[in-house]
């Protein structure tokens, strides 16, 4: 490859970035068209169901595109979906070279696109900035190679590793500025998920303030259909989604305030089966899942291995006492060896606050069965 390469995919990739929460459950795709060492066209994937980022990029270039090279993220779709095949106009257009960053792994592209453009005389590509692509696009390869969503875990603790106090008290650990990082994150999922201990302890609204590029469906694990319909979850049921994972056959208030019941069996431990859930909202093509907690629920994510991503927020604070609850509970590891599957990707200070991203060590999709 030309050295160049690297250095155009890195600004498509940039482009790809400005469409994280408008375009899943499709990817993120950023395309730079360079033509004599100069950029003669852009663009991205900027809706789910409009234009891809290799069309809007042409539009954009116009007859320059001839003989030019299309940096692109992700390989160019070759089949009739919601849009055009991007393969037929960057024919068209008569570029000389199309880069991919990776491989597409949707069944109806997965290097079918690469052939019908080399089958055209083009050059196609593969490899610049790869591991950059395919971190980027975690969350969409994750749904395609798996069809579950990817899952993102989070929550707020203080320097001795405390969600709360001995008496239950967990408002505020982190601070305001944390706080609105989570908005952020919130509006850019599919789901928000918690335990039925978390929603009647802190009676929460699950919602993004203000608003972010996607509308989330708050997600309650509820085994016994506890949850209160005085709760703001279910007062505001008609205004945002609202979904009760539960084993109760007695759901008819609930359905009526307006929330959507999950009857799923229960598993070993007499709870919702969760790789039984998982497989339910990859059905409904859902992309990113933050579970927020509690410890129990975060629990039974890791103990399940379903944890793709982990965001947590620590606060210059001690709390203190052996009762107080610590963020993840459920069966937990027997050695320390066991746990190094994470990787530290972001430290951040936050207005005192420190910010800790950790994603999974491999940046490849994980099979289905590797979850289970």
């Amino acid at each position: 490859m030309d050295p160049q390469d690297e250095i155009w995919m890195r600004c498509a990739l940039e482009l790809a970035e400005r469409g994280r929460g408008h375009v899943e459950p499709n990817p993120l795709v950023g395309a730079v068209i360079v033509r004599d060492g100069k950029v003669v066209g852009e663009g991205w994937h900027q809706k789910f169901g409009e234009a891809h980022a290799e069309i809007n990029a042409l539009a954009a270039a116009g007859a320059a595109a001839r003989g030019a090279t299309v940096y692109v993220t992700l390989e160019p779709c070759c089949h009739f979906g919601k849009t055009p095949p991007c393969t037929a106009a960057m024919i068209e257009a008569g570029v000389a070279r199309v880069v991919a960053a990776i491989e597409d792994p949707f069944p109806q592209v997965a290097g079918l696109g690469a052939a019908q453009l080399r089958a055209a005389g083009i050059a196609a590509e593969f490899g610049a900035c790869a591991d950059l692509a395919r971190r980027q696009n975690a969350p969409y390869l994750k749904l395609v190679t798996t069809n579950r969503p990817y899952v993102h875990a989070k929550w707020a603790m203080s320097l001795d590793g405390k969600i709360a106090t001995k008496t239950g008290d967990s408002k505020w650990i982190s601070n305001e500025a944390s706080r609105a990082r989570v908005h952020e994150l919130r509006g850019r999922m599919d789901g928000i998920l918690v335990g039925i201990g978390t929603a009647l302890a802190d009676d929460p609204l699950l919602t993004a303030r203000p608003p972010g590029p996607r509308l989330a469906t708050r997600v309650v694990l509820d085994t016994n259909g506890r949850l209160p319909v005085t709760s703001q979850l279910v007062r505001t049921a008609t205004q945002f989604p609202t979904l009760i994972a539960t084993t109760s056959k007695d759901a008819a208030t609930l359905r009526a305030a307006g929330c959507e019941i999950l009857a799923l069996p229960v598993n070993v431990e007499g709870k919702p089966d969760l790789q039984l859930h998982l497989d339910e909202l990859g059905r409904r093509r859902w992309t990113n899942l933050l579970v927020e907690g509690g410890a129990a629920v975060l629990g039974a994510f890791f103990d399940a291995n379903a944890v793709d991503e982990i965001h947590v927020f620590v606060a210059p604070k001690i709390i203190g006492a052996a009762q107080a609850k610590t963020p993840v509970g459920g069966r937990g590891l027997d050695a320390i060896l066991q746990s190094g599957a994470w990787i530290t990707e972001t430290i951040e200070n936050i207005d005192g606050d420190v910010y800790m991203q950790c994603v999974r060590k491999t940046s490849e999709p994980r099979t289905k069965q590797a979850d289970e």
